[in-house]
């Protein structure tokens, strides 16, 4: 049963970190102007997905019980509201810096866990909840957070259209 966890696990980890690792690469070859382009007409710009992207992944160190998120004040910006809804967001070269702490952060405490803590309960369910649906994991969100992070990567793709 435990090698099979640390299967299943180093699995997810893995693919993470894989689209962490496109990300920014496709980062480094988008300029900031690029990143003010809409992915396609009328959808989100690269600058709104670069800065929710970090914002979803800030948010998973509460949630995993690992610490305070460091960019609180993104989240109403990038989470709560649409693009180009707010006044003023933060320079395109802030959230490169921000996606880059957030991740390292996230890498640092997921060298922490062993591979039995990824099948405990994350902060937003109740031990009642979690008795009763034990899938309401980290690993899980682990798995729904890569898969959201492969959707916008999807996106942002096309900001090196020529």
């Amino acid at each position: 049963m435990k090698q099979q966890q640390e299967l299943l696990v180093k699995s997810v980890l893995d693919s993470w970190y894989s689209h962490v690792s496109r990300v920014d690469n496709l980062l480094d070859t988008l300029t900031d102007e690029k990143l003010q382009n809409e992915v396609a007409p009328g959808r989100n710009r690269g600058i709104y997905l670069l800065g929710h992207l970090t914002a979803v992944h800030d948010r998973m160190l509460p949630l995993f019980n690992f610490e305070k998120h460091h960019y609180g004040q993104l989240d109403e910006i990038f989470i709560t509201s649409s693009d180009k809804a707010a006044k003023e967001m933060p320079s395109a070269a802030d959230l490169r810096l921000y996606w880059k702490d957030v991740n390292e952060t996230l890498a640092k405490h997921f060298k922490t866990l062993q591979p039995e803590d990824w099948f405990k309960k994350h902060s937003s369910v109740s031990d009642e909840d979690f008795a009763k649906e034990p899938h309401r994991n980290r690993l899980n969100v682990l798995v729904s957070r890569t898969n959201h992070l492969a959707y916008h990567l999807g996106q942002l793709i096309f900001l090196n259209k020529p």
